[in-house]
């Protein structure tokens, strides 16, 4: 028997579309003689769709789409992720449909609520098992978080299914596709059922779904690894009810999957909202230059506006370094010198700030300027402006409000600064793209001379060390310092990190690459007394 696993690229909100590419995974299956076809979590309404599950006519259009499945599951099973509803009650669901008919619906047991998911707001949970038999051999069904228990996949196991598939809308986070392989693993020495495993693909606002769809057979072993970020139709060989080993898709190392998804969050991202294309601005540093290469390896160069606007403090080299990249990678490419408008600001503020001395707030008068040009340029022409700023400056503040924060998209906002460098020199690695001299040199914001961004911050190495410490595993002010950190160094990084919350709320969204990022992960207060610093709590 073969099984196809369609992991397809759903569009939160997009019924009809969602449905056309079920049909079109189904007709494909149907010509290479697949007997069962295998969606992802929720394909039919794009998964999360969040409070659009609060709507009535969200299910209408559900009914209506299932309805026109059913004309294209003759000669084949169709397993359709949908919200379903009933009286009062909302459920996460799978249609098992066949010949015309829905044959049987499962309504997902686990609902996670926790991180980036929040699935009780909305679900109410399942209690019963849907089992299916096709060429005699009887299928249950699950959904997603129900394998990270045991109780749902026992109930499977205990209504005598033999093989086990399941949908999945698995977010991509760094080291998620071996936690499924062990989770997957604990479920099948608890059961003996082999299990398929069938993921969405793409972006949806900050969290990006991999793919990577794979399947084990009842001892354990991988049978099938198939691509990860890839919208296509996969299939399983099932000898009786043992999956056939086959090719499996080499793992990719931690910088090819992190430089892929941020890829495809950023190109579903524009496309999806269906904006014409993208600008930026770029510096002659390694953020924005790594910024540029993930724009243009999304959407093309052809979509790709970057636009340098130095100050009296951008250094030669930088505008140097900005022009052979932007060449390099062949987009346009503005120059718009900033000191005639940041000069006016100046003298029109003169007045008032009258012999104070230059300070962050000329400083940040810059950053302005430059984010106004942007937005102006984006409104003119309809492009969407990405920013350029890290993970490591959004968590210390080291950004400006309505300056480089202005944008409708964060590229980097939960990549560290030295995961830029990382990655930067595996892009490289595919083709030259960023000049070296911008790997190379101190990474500085260039907002009063001969600044380096080491003046008002601890090494890069260091700081993402705290952060993720802090941030990404909530560790203590007093742990982390018993792990070997400075103490005072720790304790200025945090209260910058703690301060710094009011700019994080008003960051524009950007892909999800780690496992705590800023956004549906971490959600602080920003008007807040808990201090973490033990010493000097009261």
């Amino acid at each position: 028997m073969k099984i196809a696993l369609a992991q397809i690229n759903a569009i939160v909100g997009d019924i009809a579309g969602n449905a056309g590419k079920i049909i079109d995974a189904a007709t494909v299956a149907k010509l290479a003689g697949a007997s069962i076809v295998l969606t992802p979590e929720l394909s039919l309404s794009g998964y999360p769709p969040e409070d659009l599950l609060l709507r009535d006519d969200l299910y209408e259009q559900i009914e209506r789409e299932l309805k026109r499945l059913l004309a294209y599951s003759h000669g084949i099973t169709l397993i359709v992720g949908h919200p379903a509803k009933q009286g009062k009650q909302r459920y996460n669901a799978a249609s098992v449909i066949r010949d015309g008919m829905v044959i049987g619906t499962y309504h997902k047991q686990s609902l996670p609520n926790h991180t980036v998911f929040d699935e009780e707001r909305y679900f109410t949970p399942g209690t019963a098992a849907c089992i299916f038999e096709q060429d005699g051999i009887r299928f249950g069904v699950n959904i997603c978080a129900d394998i990270w228990h045991v109780e749902a996949p026992r109930c499977a196991a205990e209504a005598h299914a033999e093989v086990l598939l399941v949908l999945n809308a698995s977010p991509y986070h760094l080291g998620k596709l071996n936690e499924r392989y062990a989770v997957i693993r604990d479920r099948i020495q608890e059961t003996d059922v082999a299990m398929l495993y069938c993921n969405l693909v793409g972006g949806q606002d900050e969290l990006v779904f991999d793919g990577g769809s794979f399947a084990m057979d009842a001892n354990g072993h991988l049978t099938n690894q198939f691509p990860c970020f890839t919208e296509a139709v996969y299939y399983v060989e099932l000898d009786g009810v043992s999956p056939v080993k086959a090719d499996i898709e080499p793992a990719a190392t931690t910088e090819a999957s992190v430089y892929q998804a941020l890829v495809l969050g950023l190109q579903d991202y524009v496309q999806k909202n269906r904006f014409p294309g993208v600008l930026l601005g770029l510096s002659g540093g390694i953020d924005s230059a790594l910024t540029l290469a993930i724009a243009v390896d999304a959407l093309g160069a052809d979509k790709v506006h970057a636009v340098m606007m130095p100050s009296e403090f951008t250094a030669d080299i930088s505008v140097t370094d900005a022009r052979k990249m932007a060449e390099t990678l062949g987009v346009e490419y503005s120059e718009l010198p900033i000191r005639p408008l940041f000069d006016q600001f100046v003298s029109s503020l003169a007045p008032l700030f009258a012999d104070r001395p230059f300070d962050l707030t000329e400083e940040n008068i810059q950053a302005r300027v430059r984010g106004t040009l942007l937005m102006a340029l984006s409104n003119k022409f309809g492009s969407l402006v990405i920013t350029t700023g890290n993970k490591s400056e959004m968590a210390v503040g080291y950004a400006t409000l309505y300056g480089d924060m202005a944008g409708g998209f964060a590229v980097l906002r939960d990549v560290s600064k030295t995961l830029v460098y990382r990655l930067s020199n595996f892009r490289n690695c595919l083709s030259p793209v960023i000049p070296q001299r911008i790997i190379d040199r101190p990474p500085s914001a260039e907002l009063r001379q001969d600044q380096t961004d080491q003046d008002t911050l601890p090494e890069y190495a260091i700081l993402d060390a705290i952060i993720e410490r802090y941030v990404e595993q909530d560790e203590s002010v007093a742990k982390i310092i018993a792990a070997g950190f400075n103490a005072d160094e720790v304790r200025r990084v945090v209260r910058m990190i703690d301060r710094s919350e009011y700019k994080r709320r008003q960051a524009p969204v950007g892909t999800r690459v780690t496992s705590r990022a800023f956004g549906k992960d971490r959600r602080y207060p920003i008007t807040s007394r808990f201090n973490s610093n033990e010493e000097n709590s009261r």
